[in-house]
């Protein structure tokens, strides 16, 4: 129910994907009238691999995460992570309020062992493939002990969804120099140093696109600033690209030339393939998608969750999280 269009996307998208594979069951939750109206008018019913849970009310997109947690107990957010505790979903997939996902996320389901507090990260397109970046939002002030987390975190999705034996794993700074960066990045740079993990030092801002990492680790407000910075640039081009190419005859005519050299650049650079973050350290696997995704980009959040349901990222990240505490402890 929740996101800027609401059925009109998450219902859509669960219907195109049922039809595009049969790996998937979706149980809809909501207000079902609402549910079913939607479905009516995708030719979709219910039965088979689709269900809908009703749920009585709904979590707003502005409302404070706190009073959400506290008075709405039925909200269609809850009791789908209610799903997910009890086993009866696999994953939670929700276009919603952030806060209020992840205050609710962990208040039922918990955290791991070993996180103090779980993180948002998502994928970013780079020069050759793409980086996962965390944390995006969810913890504005950090120490060096949960950025730490992070990296762990972030390496184990990698190693588990990529299929990367070792992730390489660079801390968000200001500069390359160790004598860059506040006291929480120069201490986590120690962590990470004396750690199994495969660190590579520090990146600046400029590297994230590079590619030079296959995970980058910084703060919820430093995160989530890049995030939005990043997105605006994109748009910034999309919107100079379509200016320069509509200036005249002779422009438009050289962007017919050029159509498929500029939809590959489009596909390439389209948030709306990499939605779906990831909400890490949780005993349950939650994804967001952006607010105002649309179905295609409401489809990749829940294809995200397939993949990490598939590749056992939450079990996978409880066994890494146990031996780290293991050899903390004897170590």
């Amino acid at each position: 129910m929740g996101g800027d269009h609401g059925v009109a996307t998450t219902v859509t998208a669960a219907c195109q994907l049922l039809k595009e594979t049969s790996k998937v069951k979706i149980i809809l939750v909501g207000q079902q009238d609402v549910i079913v109206d939607a479905l009516r008018q995708q030719q979709m019913s219910v039965g088979g691999r689709l269900s809908v849970q009703h749920a009585s009310q709904i979590v707003g997109m502005a409302e404070s995460p706190a009073l959400a947690l506290r008075g709405k107990k039925d909200s269609s957010m809850r009791i789908a992570i209610n799903l997910v505790k009890e086993g009866v979903a696999d994953a939670c997939v929700s276009a919603g309020n952030t806060g209020a996902l992840m205050a609710t996320a962990r208040y039922v389901l918990k955290t791991l062992p070993g996180i103090d507090r779980p993180a948002i990260c998502t994928t970013l397109p780079t020069m050759d493939t793409h980086t996962h970046m965390l944390d995006l939002g969810a913890n504005v002030d950090t120490s060096a002990e949960h950025l730490f987390q992070f990296a762990v975190m972030g390496s184990v999705l990698v190693a588990a969804v990529d299929e990367i034996a070792s992730p390489t794993v660079g801390l968000l700074n200001i500069g390359e120099e160790a004598i860059k960066g506040n006291e929480q990045v120069k201490q986590a740079a120690k962590l990470l140093q004396s750690s199994h993990l495969n660190y590579y030092g520090f990146v600046e801002g400029d590297d994230i696109y590079q590619g030079k990492v296959n995970v980058v680790v910084c703060d919820g407000f430093a995160g989530n600033v890049a995030l939005k910075s990043s997105e605006g640039v994109a748009k910034m081009i999309s919107h100079f690209l379509k200016k320069s190419f509509n200036k005249n005859i002779l422009t438009r005519i050289a962007a017919l030339f050029a159509s498929s050299v500029l939809k590959q650049f489009r596909d390439r650079m389209d948030p709306r393939r990499y939605n779906g973050a990831s909400l890490l350290g949780l005993r349950g696997i939650v994804i967001k998608s952006h607010g105002s995704a649309d179905a295609f980009a409401f489809k990749h959040a829940i294809r995200e969750a397939m993949i990490e349901v598939e590749k056992n990222v939450s079990e996978k990240l409880a066994t890494e999280l146990e031996s780290i505490l293991i050899e903390r402890r004897t170590g």
